[in-house]
């Protein structure tokens, strides 16, 4: 049976959907003003796997994945290039469709455009308005009064009092509680005119969280399966999320919460504001797509991936580890023990190019159908992540070609290897064979 680790619940629950056979899946995509960075193609690449996963489990997947294209950066950036946002958003939406080709993600059923579901959300927002969990304030902005929400809280973990100790802003344009977040912000006089909507409440334009809610439910309905995004969304946008969607129809919004770790450069979060980022197309200069793909989903969901521009204080002379550079300087695998790790640093992608040579096997029709091989290769379909199934192995030790033989004998051997002494010797015979992958 399928398990989820559902952040809601901190801990892996057996999945069940909502309708027997068929899942609805909704993920918080990119806010289009820059080019992605690699931080953004984990999320394209995890949920992808995920989709895939899913429908070569038998299931009918509907996967939705968002466009924030209306943003306070946004406006500044197009005000700064001299441009329209539709003309800076539709320039950076088709960038982002190159390099999600270029790493092999399939696109979402439906991708919706902020701009294109306010209608959608000032209905939400009324509704919240006619319960009393929303506000007008004197500014014009119209706010979500989170303490009048009773759940609030139960996807981070965290109490109203507890937040309320930390936070440190006054209360400011009219908020009745300096947690309220705003549905709907006031136009102000310098904002362009492509970002304004007329409302109720006067001109202004939606605020970040009522989209998500708005085009999910519009999409996929009140109630789905799973929805996705960043850890760094788990609050508080997924949090205003839950408040606002429970809030306006009464009932659960999400059943499976999952957030994938971040991208950490120098044990911080890469991000755009930091200026510590790789941009998607610089890191495809230097590297196979395929790499990439599988450095990401090399990880766990929630961990994050690692990536350091420091020396390795195992190697203080060099940014990569010995054991590295000697894989790579005589062409041959050099065996791990069981339970080793090995030293990260900024050659995590050049020792993923080394594993996934390694794993490169021709397989059999069993795992050509297997979610594994569908979710995690897409750029060879006969191919499987290490190990393969049983069939797999006889295929390939039956192989007519000698040297995938032997290699297929190696790789046997290194699974079965253990750690003690007594295996030293068979160790050094290990490194003697040859280095063939097989098929590619």
């Amino acid at each position: 049976m399928l398990k989820i680790y559902n952040t809601i619940g901190r801990e892996k629950q057996a999945f069940l959907p909502i309708e027997p056979g068929r899942v609805r899946m909704y993920v918080c995509g990119m806010t289009v003003y820059d080019y992605c960075h690699l931080g953004h193609a984990r999320v394209m690449v995890v949920f992808d796997m995920v989709a895939r996963w899913l429908r070569a489990s038998d299931y009918a997947v509907t996967y939705v994945r968002n466009i924030t294209d209306i943003d306070d950066k946004i406006i500044k950036r197009a005000a700064e290039n001299g441009e329209s946002m539709r003309a800076l958003t539709d320039r950076f939406i088709a960038a982002m469709h190159e390099d999600a080709d270029a790493l092999g993600v399939l696109r979402p059923d439906h991708e919706p455009r902020a701009t294109e579901f306010v209608p959608q959300m000032q209905s939400l927002i009324e509704r919240l308005q006619d319960k009393g969990l929303a506000y007008r304030a004197a500014s014009g902005d119209v706010n979500y009064s989170v303490r009048k929400f009773d759940g609030y809280g139960k996807l981070s973990g965290k109490s109203l009092d507890e937040l309320r100790a930390g936070e440190r802003v006054d209360v400011i344009d009219g908020k009745q509680d300096p947690l309220d977040f705003v549905l709907w912000k006031h136009a102000k006089p310098a904002e362009p005119a492509d970002a304004k909507w007329s409302s109720p409440w006067g001109d202004g334009r939606p605020g970040w969280h009522i989209e998500c809610s708005a085009m999910s439910s519009q999409l996929l309905g009140d109630h789905f399966d799973i929805h996705g995004g960043g850890a760094d969304l788990q609050f508080p946008h997924h949090e205003n999320e839950i408040a606002q969607s429970e809030g306006a129809h009464g009932h659960t919004f999400v059943n499976y919460w999952m957030h994938n770790g971040f991208v950490r450069v120098d044990d911080e979060k890469m991000s755009k504001s930091l200026g510590n980022f790789f941009t998607i197309r610089e890191v495809l200069k230097q590297y196979d797509p395929e790499v990439v793909r599988f450095f990401i989903l090399a990880r766990a969901l929630p961990q994050p991936a690692q990536l350091l521009r420091r020396p390795s204080r195992r190697c203080p002379r060099r940014t990569e580890p010995p054991v590295h550079d000697a894989e790579e300087r005589t062409g041959r695998p050099m065996p791990v023990r069981t339970g080793q790790r090995r030293p990260v640093s900024d050659c995590a992608m050049r020792w993923t190019t080394i594993s996934i040579r390694r794993k490169r096997w021709p397989c059999c029709s069993n795992c050509r159908m297997t979610p594994i091989a569908a979710a995690t290769r897409p750029f060879r379909a006969n191919c499987v992540r290490w190990p393969a199934c049983s069939v797999c192995w006889n295929d390939l030790r039956k192989s007519s070609s000698k040297d995938v033989r032997r290699q297929a004998d190696w790789t046997m051997r290194r699974s079965m290897h253990s750690s003690n002494s007594a295996s030293q010797p068979r160790r050094r015979a290990i490194l003697r064979l040859p280095t063939a992958y097989g098929t590619n």
